[in-house]
């Protein structure tokens, strides 16, 4: 069988990853557990190189073999486009796909808060979407690009590693660069896209100090800039990324932040109670004038105490979002009471 073969495969089973690796049948990854391709062959040390690298483009090829790992994606064409991981392990090489919707989803489709959607209509400044791989991040910013591609007729770039949803253009024009394949990095794209008339700007993943120095010019310069970070907790988040600058630039990001910030979105994917699908938990921290005050005054360790207070400013707590799944009946108790534990450590 073909790796076009598995893949197809995959998206009749549903399968939300697809994994690769040596001295093992491939296998697929569905409602969380493991199930193994009993009719294929085990792959070879040999099998697996070959699979990895006939993929690849060349310069994905030497990027690969310089750094021991990549993310990259593919299409199968007629069918998804998927999301790529290699890796060596054990002294070769293992792959996992994940599949990417040929369509953006709707915002609605996503269950998610209808306070997201106003971020949509802003003119500038710094949207902030946070957690782990594999929380959905990068699908939220999908549909909040579809919102505005849709209804407004706006200039958006996208900086992506790699690019997973295609979008066409409807109201808006959008363009797409990929790291490595369109652009050198993050912040040598963002240097040159403030040039090129944007009015909204997608940044994939604020990987870097100079990425966030850029990115807070461009909210600070009539840009409505979207990112995903990898941090936890909203209020967090914002302490995490004053802390990545020197001593002396913290006053002034400080005061960028407190000015051109606007939302901060924390989310998780949560298992449903029947294992079928998974349901966002989000937290909602809006730049209020309060808020932009103890970003100023370096007192964002109050803001979590403080969201308690400010429900009526359509802020959302963690809490709040996992109550709202528990009495709903989406979420167990196990998993809702691990969760609630957790909010401490977060925060």
């Amino acid at each position: 069988m073909q790796i076009a073969d598995i893949l197809k495969l995959a998206l009749e089973k549903n399968a939300s990853d697809i994994i690769i690796n040596w001295w093992s049948k491939p296998s697929l990854k569905i409602y969380w557990e493991i199930y193994f391709l009993d009719d294929l062959e085990i792959i070879s040390k040999e099998d697996s190189r070959k699979l990895v690298l006939s993929i690849m483009s060349e310069n994905q090829k030497d990027e690969f073999l310089k750094n021991l790992e990549l993310d990259f994606s593919i299409e199968l064409k007629w069918f998804s486009r998927f999301r790529v991981n290699a890796f060596v392990q054990k002294d070769w090489y293992s792959l996992v796909f994940r599949p990417i919707k040929t369509n953006v989803p709707s915002f609605e489709s996503l269950e998610l808060p209808e306070i997201l959607k106003s971020f949509t209509y802003k003119k500038n400044g710094l949207v902030l979407i946070t957690w782990a791989v594999w929380s959905g991040k990068s699908t939220t910013l999908a549909s909040l690009i579809r919102e505005i591609n849709n209804n407004m007729s706006k200039h958006i770039i996208t900086v992506e590693d790699p690019i997973e949803f295609v979008y066409q253009n409807q109201k808006s024009i959008i363009e797409q660069r990929e790291v490595w394949t369109h652009t050198l990095s993050f912040d040598n794209w963002l240097k040159y896209a403030l040039r090129q008339a944007p009015d909204v700007i997608m940044i994939w993943e604020m990987r870097d100090l100079e990425t966030f120095r850029l990115a807070l010019r461009a909210a600070e310069t009539w840009n409505l800039v979207f990112a995903t970070l990898h941090t936890s907790g909203a209020a967090r988040t914002i302490a995490r990324i004053i802390d990545m600058f020197p001593w002396d630039e913290k006053e002034i990001v400080r005061q960028q932040l407190s000015e051109s910030l606007l939302w901060v979105v924390w989310q998780q994917l949560l298992k449903t109670k029947d294992w079928n699908q998974r349901v966002p938990a989000i937290e909602v921290l809006i730049n209020t004038t309060p808020v932009a005050n103890m970003i100023r005054k370096n007192q964002t360790h109050q803001i979590s105490n403080a969201m308690e207070t400010w429900k009526e400013s359509w802020m959302i707590t963690m809490k709040d979002s996992l109550d709202n799944l528990f009495k709903k009946e989406l979420i167990s108790k196990e998993l809702y009471e691990e969760n609630i534990a957790l909010l401490d450590r977060y925060n």
